[in-house]
């Protein structure tokens, strides 16, 4: 269980891009190659691992993206609708007026942009009203599940300076393969090294360019957040002053339950400026670190957003045709 424990905390933070990775994780393990795919295995099997691939930053690779709410009486049709979107990767309910929170990204090269693209959604579904909230700023983004339980309950949030970086063809290929959910094998890099016609020192020298320029975030797993004991989690909006806005959004991105943490823009209907996500093992540790956040940063007014129902999770497919097949075929309309 322990050694269940250290490997996925590893995983999490970053999985080798190597010829033969789970070899590299059994030694700092102290295990063997062949153990480390059986656990690895196991896991995926109990779907605590929900997918090992690339994290790539939206925006680096040119995309728009926007974190988006509609109110809508057909929660299920509009769902539906959302989904055929090829950039929507998050789609829940969740417990406000505004019931359907998703989150969609367009193609660089996208003839109806992000905001024309979800009024045609708002149209097709039948939407009551809906707020486009992209990010004004991003203090902290960073999934990673404390399941040993010995992070310290505050850490600072470390940000890299990126390193400029042209995109060249090799690298187009390569956000295509490696966004791919990897194979639970000993080579699993091997059919990517084999279509590219490339030998593994490109593919980790070429990976590792992608991260330090900002385009990759790190090729790590991502948990069943659930089967990994996080059973509870709550999208926090806060009310806060503009003024301090920065300096409070920095202060709550530091808590290591908190994941993801934003600055979005308000209106009449929505007037939450600060977003976080927080994560833990019941809905009553959720609620105390908030309170605790809360008394730290001295506001008052504040919501939580549970989500109730799960309507789509899934890694966005980069440089994929199926972006323009889905506008071709909403424009056609």
């Amino acid at each position: 269980m322990e050694m269940e424990k250290e490997f996925l905390t590893l995983i999490q933070k970053g999985f080798p891009v190597s010829q033969r990775p789970f070899a590299e994780l059994a030694e700092t393990l102290g295990s063997s190659e062949d153990e480390v795919l059986d656990l690895y295995r196991d896991l995926k099997d109990r779907k605590v691992i929900r997918q090992t691939s690339a994290i790539f930053d939206t925006k680096s690779l040119g995309y728009k993206s926007s974190l988006v709410a509609f109110k809508t009486s057909d929660i299920e049709k509009a769902a539906e609708i959302i989904n055929t979107h090829p950039g929507v990767s998050h789609n829940y309910e969740r417990d406000n007026a505004f019931n359907l929170w998703f989150t969609i990204a367009v193609a660089p090269d996208s003839k109806l942009g992000l905001e024309k693209t979800v009024e045609h959604l708002a149209r097709e579904t039948g939407a009551e009203k809906y707020v486009i909230l992209p990010t004004k700023k991003m203090f902290k983004i960073s999934v990673q599940l404390d399941v040993k339980g010995d992070r310290a309950k505050k850490e600072r949030v470390k940000r890299a300076k990126k390193e400029p970086m042209t995109m060249e063809p090799i690298h187009y290929e390569l956000v295509k393969e490696l966004q791919k959910d990897i194979e639970p094998i000993k080579e699993p890099f091997a059919p990517i090294v084999e279509r590219l016609g490339i030998d593994y020192d490109t593919l980790a020298t070429e990976s590792e360019r992608m991260i330090r320029a900002g385009l990759m975030r790190r090729f790590a797993a991502i948990l069943y957040h659930r089967k990994a004991g996080f059973t509870a989690n709550a999208m926090v909006v806060w009310k806060v002053p503009e003024a301090h806005a920065e300096a409070i959004g920095e202060t709550v991105a530091s808590y290591s339950a908190v994941s993801h943490c934003y600055l979005r823009p308000v209106y009449p209907e929505w007037p939450y400026p600060l977003f976080s996500m927080v994560h833990g093992k019941s809905r009553e540790e959720v609620e105390g670190i908030v309170e605790e956040m809360a008394e730290e940063i001295g506001v008052k007014e504040y919501d939580y957003l549970y989500s109730t129902r799960e309507f789509k999770k899934v890694r966005i497919r980069y440089f994929s045709p199926e972006f323009e097949a889905w506008e071709e075929s909403a424009v056609g309309r």
